[in-house]
């Protein structure tokens, strides 16, 4: 195994690379990566623009050059290909697996993309053109066609041969599939097991039972399988049932990574998958129908407010103690639905929709009762006004629990419907909640008042 020495990458090498390039100077550069991980490479390159990494990448030997251009995060990949000959392309595509491969080529021009796959390898052609039909964001689309595959009926000996040989053209394996002569998929065994079982013993005798994926399987409902099972890879059949590729565990990282970053922006208010280097338009579209919807909140709340113009007149502290109903509100809002998410997300939504509800309401009525005592105290205590201290305290109580019922709700209901329930944790519930909390409020001093 190929041992990288340790590296930082800090302002003092960035600026001292960036002064190598300028002046083209191959020996300091070569001199300073080698040896280095290719991900630490990665990382330096993302501080140079594309022909100035290009020209770093020449330099390097063909399989890190690869290995680095699988790496790169997509968006920063799509422009960079743009500077490669179809030819240069082709002979890196060459060096990588199948999955990687299909992913740069789903990321070229349809053109470029029919003259590198024409260049391929026969064997990795094959592949690549058999992925390229599923979509991303299915198990075909995240699976790689290489993997070891032993029948049912050899002996321990013949699959250790048959492994040696396939372990050619596979990287990081440590089960061995087992099919029958149809290749449809019948258990695992592992290497261990191949090691330390008689020669004689057949394989059909040692198998273990596996849990596989299907090809149009969600990559979400992959990443659950490989945590639920603690699988290193995970095998993937089609609709027969037959062996058609294996998702391993960095291609599931990959993708919870990025569900993760879309229920963040999600939950921010953002409707794309947005950087922060992306143009000022983009941005812009993503960031404002959500700014819109608060806007349209304020308005709205400023519009209710005036119909209780009335008692603000009469009693100007009632305005005093909106910011607090309204932040109270927003937050007990975004702590119910953020730990609904979480459960979704984790498939851990178990109880019925009555018993969830009776713990959120049991929940809302202590915490309500018990932030309504604090307010009451330090309202009695700072206003020295008995009846309206009660009657804000009595508003929280209310919108407390009107709040938890309504961020619990929302992200069942946007879950129901198929949209991504973490946007029940962003501007949607604060919106909601901040004109829930005014009508509450004003609704109960107008009563008791």
């Amino acid at each position: 195994m190929k041992e990288f020495r340790e590296f930082e990458l800090n302002k003092e090498y960035i600026d001292r690379f960036q002064e190598a390039l300028d002046q083209r100077d191959r020996e300091f550069v070569l001199a300073s990566l080698e040896s280095v991980n290719p991900a630490d490479i990665s990382a330096l390159l993302y501080e140079f623009n594309s022909e100035e990494s290009k020209w770093v990448l020449d330099l390097l030997e063909p399989d890190v050059h690869a290995q680095i251009l699988k790496d790169l995060d997509s968006d920063t990949r799509k422009n960079f290909l743009r500077i490669y000959k179809v030819s240069e392309l082709t002979g890196l595509i060459n060096l990588l697996d199948s999955d990687d491969a299909a992913d740069i080529l789903n990321e070229l021009p349809i053109k470029n993309s029919e003259e590198v796959i024409a260049g391929l390898d026969l064997q990795l052609r094959s592949q690549v053109i058999d992925l390229l039909r599923y979509d991303e964001n299915v198990a075909g689309g995240l699976m790689a066609k290489e993997l070891i595959k032993v029948r049912d009926h050899w002996s321990v000996v013949q699959c250790i041969q048959e492994v040696r040989s396939q372990a050619e053209h596979v990287t990081k394996f440590y089960t061995a599939y087992v099919v029958d002569d149809q290749d449809r998929l019948l258990g695992r065994i592992s290497l261990q097991d191949l090691i330390i079982r008689d020669s004689k013993t057949l394989v059909r005798d040692i198998l273990e039972e596996v849990v596989a994926v299907e090809t149009f399987m969600e990559d979400r409902e992959v990443a659950e399988v490989m945590k639920k099972y603690d699988y290193e890879s995970v095998p993937v059949v089609n609709v027969q049932g037959i062996l058609v590729g294996r998702i391993t565990i960095d291609d599931v990282v990959d993708v919870i990574t990025e569900q993760a970053e879309e229920d963040r922006q999600a939950m921010a208010g953002i409707s794309e998958d947005v950087e922060e280097d992306d143009t000022v338009w983009r941005n812009t579209r993503a960031r404002l129908p959500w700014l819109l919807v608060g806007v349209a909140g304020g308005l709205i709340s400023a519009r209710f407010m005036g119909f209780f113009e009335g008692e603000l007149s009469r009693i100007a502290a009632i305005s005093f103690f909106i910011p607090l109903i309204q932040a109270t509100g927003g937050n007990v809002g975004i702590q119910s639905s953020s730990l609904v998410v979480q459960s979704l997300s984790a498939e851990r939504y178990q109880e019925t929709l009555r018993n969830r509800l009776a713990r959120v309401f049991s929940v809302a009525l202590l915490n309500g009762f018990l932030l309504a005592l604090a307010v009451l105290a330090v309202n009695i205590f700072l206003f020295e006004n008995d009846r309206l201290s009660g009657i804000v305290s009595v508003a929280l109580f209310a919108v407390v629990v009107f709040a938890s019922f309504i961020g619990t709700i929302t992200p069942l209901i946007l879950h129901r419907m198929g949209y991504n329930p973490a946007l029940a944790s962003g501007p949607f519930i604060t919106t909601t909640n901040d004109l829930l909390g005014l009508a509450v409020y004003f609704s109960t001093v107008h009563v008791l008042l």
